[in-house]
């Protein structure tokens, strides 16, 4: 009876309730009526209709089976986490396929609020990145505050054509040239117009950031940038399960209420299993005309920061009227600007290149251990066998 209870799924954590900790235990009476324990992980849970449905309907079929009886139960906090896990599991083994190649390493950039600078470092690091001869992806998924498309100076909007081998057009990011690279940009700001607000719920922007990963035609990359929107919610949930292979930068400024907000997102990441690979403090500190320099934002948040999520410190970002003028004028700082700012954004993507993240490339990476070649490999010494027979 387990194995036919297996095949009822949850709908809203999508795993059978079987693996999913949710069926205590099932009784079989003498007169062939089956009483099924369910617990739900809250006891006005919306899907507990389907459910019973799907448990009704499946045990009936069973031979012999007379009756079906449900009693309903609620998890404690424990069980409701333990389940919880399950299926953040399950949905990371069972990502869903996207246009983003394997071989991308992708960098969500993350913080637990608003006004830290996050999309300022994601444009920057992306363009240093590009500078450095990489082909660079960056996708604004902060759906309701996009600022992508002014910080890197690009309005036209994106496009979608027919694709040779898929049966819908894709859309094509917009582009960028720095130096031997190239940023692919996309962001609904290259949609609406720049005043128009998105009055979208969380499933909407969910859906949205979807179709940027499944619908866009990315082509070959080498970095993805993820510019997350503020909070733990919908968007960052979704991008965990759609792209299981993510690793979290995490940004916060000088300040304690900064450092413990962005904590939470660096939590987030890891119960999504995502790996959190550093963290960044912006506003550091301003340094005067005359050489001295001030902590305006206080000081320590980003050591505090990386010591409490176990991750390396990259770098700190000093206030700069060079980078707000940089950000202003669609030029980020990254790219051919000088100053304390501008080195720190390019010695982090130099940390990047080196040990956070290096690049795997496609036509650089050692396959020899891969399945795939061990099968080429076999293949090969049969073909050598026949031709000299």
């Amino acid at each position: 009876m387990i194995e036919v209870l297996g095949s009822v799924i949850d709908p809203e954590l999508g795993a059978d309730i079987v693996t999913l900790g949710m069926v205590p235990g099932v009784t079989v009476s003498p007169d062939g009526v089956i009483t099924v324990e369910i617990k739900l992980t809250i006891k006005g849970c919306p899907m507990r209709a389907e459910i019973k449905n799907e448990v009704e309907s499946r045990v009936l079929l069973h031979p012999g089976v007379s009756d079906v009886k449900i009693v309903w139960g609620e998890m404690d906090a424990d069980e409701r986490s333990a389940v919880m896990t399950k299926a953040r599991w399950n949905a990371r083994e069972h990502a869903p396929d996207t246009e983003v190649p394997l071989s991308c390493r992708v960098l969500a950039i993350a913080s637990g609020k608003g006004g830290v600078g996050k999309s300022s470092v994601t444009v920057n690091l992306g363009a240093a990145l590009a500078a450095a001869g990489f082909t660079v992806g960056i996708l604004d998924a902060d759906i309701w505050g996009f600022s992508v498309p002014r910080l890197l100076g690009i309005s036209e909007r994106m496009e979608a054509h027919a694709v040779e081998g898929s049966d819908k057009p894709k859309i094509f990011p917009n582009e960028r040239g720095v130096g031997d690279g190239l940023l692919k940009v996309v962001s609904t700001g290259f949609l609406v117009d720049e005043e128009t607000a998105l009055m979208w719920r969380g499933l909407m922007l969910t859906k949205a950031v979807e179709q940027f990963l499944r619908d866009v035609a990315w082509g070959d990359l080498d970095y993805l940038l993820i510019d997350m929107p503020p909070g733990t919610g919908d968007v960052q949930m979704g991008l965990a399960r759609m792209l299981p292979s993510t690793d979290l930068i995490v940004v916060t400024t000088p300040a304690l209420a900064a450092q413990k907000v962005a904590q939470r997102a660096a939590d987030m990441a890891r119960r999504s299993f995502l790996r959190v690979v550093g963290v960044i403090e912006n506003m550091s500190s301003f340094t005067c005309e005359h050489g001295e320099t001030y902590d305006l934002f206080g000081a320590g948040g980003g050591e505090e920061l990386a010591a409490a999520v176990d991750a390396p410190l990259l770098g700190k970002i000093p206030l700069e009227t060079l980078v707000a003028a940089g950000n202003d004028a669609g030029e980020p700082v990254a790219i051919a600007g000088v100053g304390v700012a501008a080195d720190a954004f390019r010695s982090i993507a130099d940390q990047i290149i080196a040990t956070i993240a290096p690049p795997t490339r496609p036509d650089e990476v050692d396959m020899s251990g891969c399945t795939a070649r061990l099968f080429d490999t076999v293949n090969e010494a049969f073909a050598q066998l026949d031709a000299q027979t």
